[in-house]
């Protein structure tokens, strides 16, 4: 099992004493503050263990304030590092893209302009970004990049006036702040520490900073906190952090297997403050097994494609989960992903199998559907969220006791499409599923000599094989039939133009497997295949 216990986030909305909002808005603007200036040194070029008791002294903040403000940047700037290599990537492989392109189109003058000027404007984004990781440069907006470019078209951005703009942009800028927590922390927190009320509830004392201790007090308090999602996880870290303190004081060398750390942000939006808790999921009671068999999924743009089998990797079953995100908004993207997801988990559930999924980036997976698929799935591409997909599938099925395992998918997609597809009737999504399943339960696939392919297009080809060189290993061969089958597949469609290009939206044979069909797949019982 390589499933880590993961942290997840709960949030709830909370109404306070007037008094108390304008503390904690006092307080979002101090600490947003020594969060810009600490970027701005850390960018110069200075030592962030050089700056701390500067800060602690120039902003009037404790060290553990300090450490949020620190740990927050840091995430921000990896984040954007890992942002850049990502982009890299993804600018490389949309001018080659591209170059294909203007390549083909050499007759035609005025499609070649335009897409020159692209191609020129994305090498120029390539160049400021390589540029940019060559040197270190990590560029951060605070209080977003549409909010600054407002300031040059007031009218058009609904503001009346400069000052009106800049009022609001202040707000964007400072409507949050972070509380680091620490499992040897009291309550998991020393700056922000939590207490269960007689009623279950939450209370929340917070230490402010010596900075506006003698406007507001050292403290102040939140009470009557209740989660709607997530309470039972926040009330057993606190019960674990007072199980720590408990065995600390009586000398008891266990406790160091006790407590959580519980971090806290607190952000300020429209309609008012709310704050999210961030903590370790309880560790679950174990609902499913691999001894019976495993689950397979492949994620693709437009669906997420299921094979059931058993554990000697025959199928059983396998569905299509539609999941097209393109065109829809944030909230219902992840609404759509939520249900697709579910589906999975309690299927799974139901069958008392592990879940496996493939373990890739998500740039790596937008390539290789680029690959697959033909320019129509540009759209649905560019509203592909896979990272999002992977994150909804391992929370949701920790929540419910499914066990997730991760494999590395390499030619999962080329393996399914010759070996399986045909045989079982399935689509090249499904059959890369049930590759992924296999490849868990330790199944080698060895390439057939030739087999019937499917195009993708509800046709298929005859194709050969080459010969596997047995010195290399079996994904070398893998590789080998990969680049020669898109060559085939190109000729074959430049033959059929006239063929419709729209992959089918359904297979009505999403069902039971049948006992017996094509050549007999590895452990395949003889009895069953014989009668």
């Amino acid at each position: 099992m390589n499933q880590g216990i993961p942290i997840h986030t709960f949030q709830t909305r909370f109404g306070c004493e007037e008094t108390v909002q304008y503390a904690l808005q006092a307080m979002a603007d101090l600490l947003s503050l020594v969060e810009r200036k600490l970027f701005a040194d850390i960018m110069a070029g200075k030592k962030v263990s050089d700056l701390k008791s500067e800060y602690l002294k120039k902003f009037q903040i404790t060290a553990r304030q300090f450490n949020a403000c620190r740990v927050s940047v840091e995430g921000m700037i990896q984040s954007r590092k890992e942002l850049q290599v990502k982009g890299i990537a993804e600018l490389k492989h949309k001018i080659e893209v591209l170059e294909k392109k203007i390549e083909k189109l050499k007759g035609d003058h005025s499609k070649v302009y335009w897409k020159k000027k692209r191609l020129n404007r994305l090498k120029q984004k390539l160049s400021n970004l390589e540029s940019d990781k060559s040197k270190g440069i990590v560029r951060i907006c605070f209080g977003t990049k549409k909010m600054f470019r407002a300031q040059f078209h007031l009218e058009e951005a609904g503001y009346n006036n400069f000052d009106e703009w800049k009022e609001e942009w202040k707000q964007c800028r400072n409507n949050n702040f972070f509380l680091l927590g620490s499992k040897d922390e009291t309550a998991g927190n020393q700056t922000c520490i939590a207490t269960i009320q007689e009623d279950g509830k939450l209370s929340l004392r917070i230490r402010l900073p010596d900075a506006l201790s003698s406007q507001f007090g050292k403290y102040i308090t939140l009470p009557d906190l209740y989660f709607s999602y997530g309470h039972d996880s926040i009330t057993y870290a606190l019960n674990e952090c007072n199980d720590r303190n408990v065995l600390q004081r009586s000398k008891n060398a266990g406790y160091k297997n006790y407590g959580q750390a519980i971090s806290y942000r607190f952000h300020k939006d429209n309609k008012g403050w709310r704050v999210f808790a961030s903590t370790s999921l309880i560790k679950p009671e174990w609902k499913t097994t691999a001894f019976q068999g495993v689950i397979g999924i492949d994620i693709n743009a437009d669906h997420l494609a299921l094979s059931e089998m058993d554990h000697n990797g025959n199928p059983i079953s396998k569905q299509s989960i539609p999941l097209n995100l393109y065109g829809k908004g944030k909230n219902q993207s992840l609404a759509l992903i939520g249900d697709a997801c579910a589906k999975i988990i309690d299927y799974a559930i139901s069958k008392n199998k592990d879940v496996i999924i493939e373990k890739l980036n998500f740039q790596q997976k937008k390539t290789i559907l680029y690959e697959i698929e033909n320019d129509r799935y540009a759209r649905m591409l560019s509203s592909f969220a896979y990272a999002t997909i992977i994150q909804t599938i391992k929370s949701r099925a920790w929540r419910n006791g499914v066990q997730i395992h991760e494999v590395n998918p390499a030619f999962t997609s080329i393996i399914g499409r010759i070996k399986y597809a045909q045989r079982y009737g399935f689509t090249i999504h499904q059959a890369a599923a049930l590759c992924i399943g296999r490849r868990f339960l330790g199944f080698s696939e060895i390439a057939p000599s030739q087999a019937k392919v499917p195009d993708g297009k509800g046709d298929h080809i005859d194709f050969l094989l080459p010969v596997r060189n047995r010195k290399t290993h079996n994904w070398s061969h893998w590789g080998v039939i990969n680049r020669k089958l898109r060559t085939v597949l190109a000729a074959h469609f430049r033959a059929a133009q006239s063929r419709s290009t729209d992959p089918p939206k359904t297979d009505p044979r999403d069902s039971k497997i049948p006992e017996v069909v094509g050549e007999i797949p590895t452990r395949e019982s003889l009895a069953t295949l014989l009668g």
